[in-house]
């Protein structure tokens, strides 16, 4: 990292906000990349020749904007990187519900560990033995939304199965916790199975909507989730204006 001296900063800013500001040229200069470890405030303090304090407040106050992400048990991220704008934009469906005014319940019908299924396991890098298993309903006003269909990887969400989800959607927590540095969608239009059709209670003959995201940290996954949306009561929208 370059020093403060070496950069063209606000000397009439506290000490603290140059900081910042130096993180934050680092990262908008490509230098962190999301997901990238931010070094140790111990480092930080040595390289900058700041107080342990100073450098404590500047990381504390871009984690509380978003930029930063901290981790308990293993350091200091930066944040995910805002992914193109509308469907594919990953977003808690709680916060979604909250928006227009409605009431988000869920019920969680699986938390488990499984071994790797087939369809996952071409997705990973690092083959592991078993990954992390959610299976959860969402609602609108009681009426059912979404199914959610969730893997996710052991090694770098190992605090992921003892989450209390009766307070936090996993893609909230994820969202929370866990930065990104690319994400891959598929939306399709497909038949539903016994199950689908009996827990978003759909017609006879109703499709369902699949949104199919892969989340990754470099080359590794972080999860990968199916989520299936009543043809009839959902539709993936958005706004994405072009740079001019």
């Amino acid at each position: 990292m370059n020093n403060i001296s070496d950069l063209k900063m606000n000397r009439a800013a506290p000490l603290y906000q140059q900081i910042k500001e130096l993180i934050l040229q680092r990262i908008q200069n490509g230098d962190w990349q999301a997901g990238d470890r931010v070094p140790t405030e111990h480092a930080l303090v040595a390289e900058l020749d700041a107080s342990r304090m100073t450098i404590n407040r500047a990381l504390r106050e871009l984690t509380q904007e978003g930029v930063l992400v901290r981790r308990q048990g293993s350091g200091t991220f930066v944040g995910p990187r805002k992914l193109e704008s509308g469907l594919l934009e990953i977003r808690n469906i709680a916060d979604d519900i909250a928006s227009r005014g409605n009431s988000h319940s869920a019920e969680l019908l699986r938390l488990e560990e499984v071994p790797v299924p087939s369809h996952v396991a071409r997705l990973m890098a690092h083959k592991e033995v078993s990954l992390f298993h959610c299976l959860m309903l969402h609602s609108e006003n009681g009426v059912p939304l979404q199914l959610e269909d969730r893997y996710v990887s052991p090694a770098l969400v190992p605090e992921f199965i003892r989450h209390d989800f009766s307070i936090e959607t996993p893609s909230g927590f994820l969202i929370r916790t866990t930065p990104y540095s690319r994400a891959d969608h598929r939306i399709s239009a497909d038949m539903p199975t016994a199950e689908q059709r009996r827990l978003l209670r759909l017609q006879e003959g109703e499709a369902v909507l699949t949104l199919e995201r892969h989340t990754f940290i470099g080359e590794d996954m972080i999860t990968t989730v199916r989520l299936f949306h009543p043809g009839s009561r959902f539709a993936f929208g958005g706004t994405f204006t072009a740079d001019r």
